[in-house]
């Protein structure tokens, strides 16, 4: 028996537009027998997972500070994997943004102009940046494989990051712990709704991005030029469009709107840098892209339920006593069977004996 894929001469339309909600019925459907398996009651543990989460104001506060580094991540990886710029190194760029964006109030705590915070931003998105710009200069210069040296350099940046806590920029207040002072009030991302919780403004940052990525998507060369090159680099270069300088501009861009994520991390959520900063945003930030099928305007609500997976991962830990590791399991799955639907929307399965494969011959 023979298995195959033939590519479809027209790829389904309607398939393509409800493939992100089959993928999750299917991971909430294999969920359900996972927690079964563990001698949990399915509807229980799907409703502590999914919907417990959402019933308290706090919560959903916690949902906007979990959505908002990965949609803000998830806009920028789109426009680069719709140019076939494969940025894996997110997480990396995310810590960097971070790194940078906390100089001045962790070398400079006295330093409390209005313009702080701005200047924060900008470092922020300057850090990220340039370290995406290190695996775009390596596949332009020297043609090497961008998921390679992007992913490699996540390591680097949290090795950095915690030589960094844990010694020069060590709180020399903080009794010896691995963190950095904490930022003063003009350092601190406001609060949204200061009376109700504790989301800052990061998921407003989220929220501009997304719209203003969609335009630029759609209505402006910027995003033409991804779409083509994406397409077909040898047609970009027809139309005059540089490879090399698409490149770069794909992981700058991404790598800004990561460094941005990070310094609203430790801005608005922790308010100083620890040696661990993410749960692994700019690796589920990938996800969120492709659940939101690299539309800026879907990556917004893909943000939301993968947002929801930490959450829905913590409430099942103190609620159910399940493992951490329950986060990771409904990622993974969601995942797969999004790129398993994409998969069939583009190919169908031709399965045939291997005597009629002969006869034919």
């Amino acid at each position: 028996m023979n298995i195959s894929l033939v590519k479809r001469q027209q790829p389904s339309a309607l398939f393509a537009a409800v493939s992100p909600l089959i993928a999750l019925t299917l991971t909430v459907a294999i969920g359900a027998l996972l927690f079964a398996a563990q001698g949990q009651a399915p509807g229980t543990a799907l409703y502590t997972y999914f919907i417990e989460p959402l019933t308290e104001t706090w919560s959903l506060h916690e949902l906007a500070i979990k959505a908002a580094p990965l949609i803000l991540i998830a806009v920028g990886l789109a426009l680069c994997f719709q140019s076939r710029n494969w940025n894996i190194g997110a997480e990396g760029q995310f810590i960097m943004g971070a790194i940078l964006g906390s100089a001045l109030p962790v070398l400079a705590p006295d330093f409390t102009p209005w313009l702080l915070l701005p200047m924060m931003v900008m470092l922020g998105a300057l850090g990220g940046a340039a370290y995406g710009a290190i695996p775009a200069l390596l596949k332009t210069r020297f043609n090497t494989n961008e998921i390679l040296t992007s992913l490699m350099l996540v390591y680097v940046a949290q090795l950095f990051l915690d030589w960094l806590v844990r010694g020069p920029w060590r709180n020399p207040e903080g009794y010896n712990f691995p963190e950095t002072r904490i930022f003063s009030d003009a350092a601190t991302l406001p609060m949204v709704w200061a009376d109700s919780g504790r989301a800052h403004w990061g998921i407003v940052f989220a929220l501009i991005a997304a719209v203003v990525l969609y335009l630029v998507q759609r209505k402006t060369l910027t995003g033409y030029r991804f779409r083509v090159v994406g397409l077909s680099p040898r047609a970009g270069r027809f139309a005059g469009f540089s490879e090399s300088r698409t490149v770069f501009m794909a992981f700058c861009l991404s790598g800004a709107l990561a460094g941005i994520a990070g310094l609203a991390e430790v801005s608005g959520a922790s308010q100083q840098l620890r040696p661990v900063i993410s749960p692994g945003y700019g690796f589920t930030a990938i996800i969120v892209a492709f659940l939101g099928r690299l539309n800026p305007l879907g990556i917004v609500a893909a943000g939301i339920v993968l947002a929801l997976t930490y959450l829905g991962g913590e409430a099942a830990q103190m609620s159910l006593g399940l493992s951490d590791k329950v986060v990771r399991v409904f990622q993974g799955m969601l995942l797969f069977f999004v790129l398993a639907t994409d998969t069939l929307i583009h190919y169908q399965i031709r399965i045939a004996r291997a005597g009629a494969r002969r006869g034919n011959r």
